[in-house]
């Protein structure tokens, strides 16, 4: 299978997603509108020419009928390849469910045993650009990574951009922003996008820091590799359940930082996001008459390639 293919394929995938989700956005329903992003994403997967098991998804077998972790997707064929999958039909359900922006439907792929097997649970993250990378430590404060980042991208830190989600656990990093000058910039709901926009320079964030999903933070590390950056994060279990899962699923340390190569291991990762709603980089779906048109970003690190595409559909073909 050519890397071409591959692109193409998995771009399929999210668009797919996006525009089931896309007919239910303001309906109220977030349940719905994930489970018909699943429905689409399952239906996309069948003719993709890989023997694919996911390793993100929407839960183990007893708790989702479809993408669940341990699915097997694709053809799977003798002579494809074999592939680690991660998924997010709906990243931002809530977002649909009220009609507002920045709802997106994304997957990462890497080859077998490249992506980490993140549990379901909270985990520390932080992420910048190429201009930046190398210039992060977790184990730092807020201050500290913030001045690093600054003087790797050649800025005076009252130029950083700080990109967090609005939520009181972070406080702690706006008053961080605060006391050296530095801009901070909130947002509500869906950090995989968040994160990426750190390596899309045109955007103007410079470093994302913050505790969220971890099955999140694996999906963008795979995006933010593409792009050139870097990220690292630590697991945040909250309970014994949580660091007896850690275990269940190969995490002896729950203190490990995990770098971009321990997310995301290798050089034939691929990403790929579908706009829903409209978000910072990408268009929503829009539906005319006789018509739907998605807009996806589709990465290659293989390649070294980043692809923004725009797909106008039949309406009675939209939902294939």
């Amino acid at each position: 299978m050519s890397d071409g293919d591959m692109i193409i394929g998995l771009a399929k995938v999210t668009e797919a997603a996006a525009i089931r989700s896309a007919r239910l956005i303001g309906r109220g329903n977030k349940n719905e509108a994930d489970g018909a992003a699943v429905d689409g994403m399952n239906d996309a997967f069948a003719s993709m020419p890989i023997r694919g098991t996911v390793v993100i998804g929407e839960g183990e077998l007893d708790e989702a009928p479809m993408l669940y972790i341990g699915q097997k997707v694709g053809k799977w064929e003798s002579n494809m390849p074999e592939m680690d999958i991660a998924v997010d039909p709906v990243d931002g359900t809530t977002l649909i469910a009220k009609g507002l922006s920045h709802g997106i439907a994304v997957v990462a792929m890497g080859t077998k045993d490249s992506l980490l097997h993140a549990p379901d649970m909270y985990m520390q993250k932080i992420a910048v650009g190429k201009g930046a990378k190398g210039a992060i430590d977790i184990e730092k404060s807020p201050i500290e990574n913030m001045i690093s980042a600054a003087k790797a991208l050649g800025k005076d830190v009252r130029e950083l951009t700080v990109l967090l989600q609005d939520r009181e656990r972070h406080s702690y990093i706006i008053e961080a922003a605060r006391k050296i000058g530095a801009k901070v910039k909130v947002f509500g709901e869906g950090d995989v996008e968040a994160i990426l926009t750190c390596g899309i320079e045109s955007l103007d964030v410079d470093i994302f820091m913050g505790t969220g999903g971890a099955p999140e933070g694996v999906i963008a590390a795979a995006g933010i590799k593409c792009l050139g950056g870097d990220m690292q994060c630590k697991l945040k279990p909250h309970t014994i359940e949580e660091i007896n899962r850690c275990s269940k699923m190969g995490i002896k340390d729950i203190d490990k930082v995990f770098t971009l190569d321990d997310l995301a291991k290798g050089d034939e990762i691929y990403f790929s996001a579908s706009g829903i709603t409209k978000c910072e980089f990408l268009d929503g779906v829009v539906f005319t008459k006789n018509q739907v048109v998605t807009h996806t970003v589709v990465m290659s690190l293989k390649d070294e390639s980043v692809r923004f595409i725009k797909t106008i559909r039949n309406n009675n073909a939209s939902s294939r």
